[in-house]
């Protein structure tokens, strides 16, 4: 036992040393074809390979990863992590609690309980509320769909679509959510085998929120269709602008039509821990679901997540019993075995790290840092509108930055050079920024997610993309 533990840290310690060596750049650039051949190494040698070359393998996965505390990596919701999650993480990955029973994770369960209750009242879910932790926003939006289809089937048809499958009502469902929801409702839907045609988007206004009256039109039109709006989709913080949907007016619409409302706050919920920017959420508190991503603007390692209801009892369309694992019994007994919450089994003890970093930053820190970034955000869209070589396409709400650049000449395709910029600062190991197309028009995107990148330093960024734009406008002439 000795010997393991002297191994183990000299092992993570080498590890840390390795994973601390600052970064020339924010990545190598290298195509998947280039990396390929560095990992072409025998997979399971006869004999293990000696601790030095393993470290040097690492080393190398190290030295081709995208560096995602550069002030240059800015391209999605891809956070760099806290220094304290980071240390959590060693202690969930040696401790290797399994969250499906409470015999294999017992101290682990009533944690990431209390830490789920307490993230209802911060949302304001009510007494009844409660959750459990997920992969990631996905899963979390999945889940919500799930839930909501099966109330949906049980309320108007008596039908358990797990016991009997989907009856042929079901054909008449339609989930509503805005033109730039996240694609995983689409996901969802088609998984949940009602297709493709079950969602309906909803125009956005100029801001690319949802707008009430094209919703409330919306709704009328399933009226008078004899179609059933089954679940409502709010955004709180869309993935391209950052933009929410107006919750006040949305969640009495799902009301009035008997439509589960679910809010998939993946990247915004962070604003309801900062007094400046929290009403921009208002109206959450009446959803019946909502997603929470911790490895946006949490700054946690990935995967962390949850998703929140506000009726913990509507988990009872996933709960099944295995006599091995949560016998009946044990429900009996009051013991919490959360896997009768979750889509998965076995769960890593992912709670473990918000809990550290909370305790750690206090609220006023983790404040600081969620402004810090809308404060980034802003700082650089003010910087495109001042420069004649860039175009702003919407002011930012929270981190997410859209523009394009603008080239001098009209007969210059601007969507080929946008595209093939946003390349060649990938390719250079230069920046990591985002693309996306606006209207037919190729885009590229800042996320702002890094709390410690200076106003100075996105400025650089900024100069950058145009000093490029300037080259390749230059050499298309």
């Amino acid at each position: 036992m000795a010997e393991s533990r002297a191994c183990y840290r000299d092992y993570v310690g080498k590890a840390v040393e390795l994973l601390c060596a600052e970064p020339n750049r924010c990545c190598s650039g290298k195509n998947a074809e280039a990396l390929s051949a560095l990992f072409q190494r025998e997979v399971l040698p006869e004999i293990g390979a000696l601790q030095e070359e393993v470290l040097a393998d690492l080393a190398s996965v190290i030295s081709e990863s995208v560096a995602v505390n550069h002030p240059h990596t800015v391209a999605h919701l891809h956070c760099p992590p806290l220094i304290q999650a980071l240390a959590a993480e060693v202690v969930i990955s040696a401790l290797n609690q399994s969250m499906d029973s409470f015999d294999q994770a017992p101290a682990a369960t009533v944690l990431e309980e209390t830490l789920v209750r307490w993230l209802c009242g911060e949302v304001g879910l009510g007494v009844d509320a409660g959750g459990i932790f997920t992969s990631g926003g996905t899963q979390s939006n999945y889940m919500a769909l799930l839930l909501a289809r099966d109330a949906c089937l049980e309320r108007l048809f008596h039908c358990n679509a797990r016991t009997s499958g989907l009856p042929p009502e079901s054909r008449k469902l339609r989930i509503l959510c805005s033109g730039v929801a996240h694609f995983t409702v689409e996901k969802s839907v088609a998984q949940l085998g009602l297709g493709d045609q079950a969602v309906i988007r909803v125009a956005t206004d100029e801001a690319f929120r949802m707008r009430a009256d094209a919703l409330r039109s919306a709704l009328a039109d399933l009226q008078q269709q004899g179609l059933i709006p089954m679940a409502i989709v709010a955004t709180g913080g869309t993935t391209d602008f950052g933009s929410v949907d107006p919750l006040l007016e949305i969640g009495p619409l799902a009301r009035a039509s008997s439509a589960w409302f679910h809010v998939d706050a993946a990247y915004g919920s962070a604003l309801l821990f900062s007094p400046r920017h929290r009403a921009q959420l208002r109206g959450i508190d009446a959803a019946d679901s909502v997603s929470m991503d911790f490895h946006k603007l949490f700054w946690q390692p990935i995967s962390c997540a949850a998703v929140l209801l506000r009726d913990v009892k509507q988990f009872r369309y996933l709960r099944l019993h295995a006599d091995y694992l949560n016998p009946e019994l044990h429900e009996q007994l009051g013991i919490p075995n959360l896997v009768t919450r979750s889509l998965s089994t076995t769960r890593r003890f992912d709670a473990l790290k918000v809990w550290v970093s909370f305790r750690a930053l206090g609220r006023k820190r983790l404040a600081e840092m969620i402004d810090a970034t809308v404060e980034l955000a802003a700082h650089a869209a003010a910087f495109i509108r001042r420069n004649r070589h860039l175009e702003l396409i919407a002011e930012p709400t929270l981190g997410c930055v859209v523009f394009r650049y603008r080239p001098a000449k009209p007969e210059i395709d601007s969507n080929s050079l946008n595209a093939g910029l946003r390349q060649q600062l990938f390719d250079e190991g230069l920046a990591v920024i985002g693309h996306t197309i606006v209207r037919g028009r190729q885009c590229l995107k800042l996320t702002c997610m890094n709390p410690t990148v200076s106003t100075e330093q996105i400025e650089e960024l900024l100069r950058v993309v145009v000093e490029h734009g300037e080259e390749m406008e230059h050499k298309s002439r």
